[in-house]
C-alpha cells in the first residue's frame, strides 16, 4: 500500500504546483489534488507510532 500511496501523492502535489503556477487557476482541481495530499499523509502517519506508547505502557 505504501508503494502505491507515495507516488499518488507526488503526482498529487505536482499538480497542485503546476496548477498554482498558471495564469488561469482551476480551483477545483488544486482542492482535490491536495485532498489526495492530505488523505495520503493521513494514512502513512496513522502507522508511526506515538512518542509517549512508552510511557502509557508503563503506567498501565
Amino acid at each position: 500500500m505504501k508503494k502505491l500511496l507515495l507516488p499518488i501523492m507526488i503526482i498529487a502535489i505536482l499538480i497542485a504546483f503546476y496548477e498554482q503556477s498558471l495564469e488561469k487557476k482551476n480551483v477545483y482541481i488544486l482542492v482535490i489534488a491536495v485532498a489526495v495530499f492530505m488523505f495520503g499523509m493521513i494514512k502513512l502517519s496513522a502507522k508511526t507510532p506515538s512518542k509517549n506508547q512508552d510511557k502509557e505502557d508503563d503506567n498501565v
